[in-house]
């Protein structure tokens, strides 16, 4: 009797977990930060998820695809990181 095929783990779930960490880091960093400091965390989160993508990626460990998903774990949570980071900013310039 021969073992059946296991299926490969999709290869995908790590950059949708990259992005779920970079919105709620985001996020985080909008509410809890101060103005004057948000840019600056802002920039050490989008650091943090470099890190995080290429680990993510490296514990998977299939070469096949590797600098792909790489960057597109790394695109979407600069994205992201953006797009929240342009809310809190516009959010500052309505007067309270």
């Amino acid at each position: 009797m021969s073992e059946p095929a296991l299926a490969p783990r999709n290869a995908f779930v790590g950059v949708f977990v990259v992005w779920a960490v970079a919105f709620l880091a985001s996020i985080a960093v909008g509410v809890f930060v101060p103005e004057e400091w948000r840019v600056s965390w802002m920039l050490v989160v989008f650091g943090g998820l470099v890190l995080l993508s290429f680990a993510v990626q490296l514990w998977y460990g299939s070469t096949q695809g590797f600098i792909f998903r790489v960057a597109c774990s790394v695109t979407g949570a600069l994205v992201l990181t953006g797009l929240i980071a342009t809310g809190f900013g516009l959010a500052a310039l309505i007067p309270a």
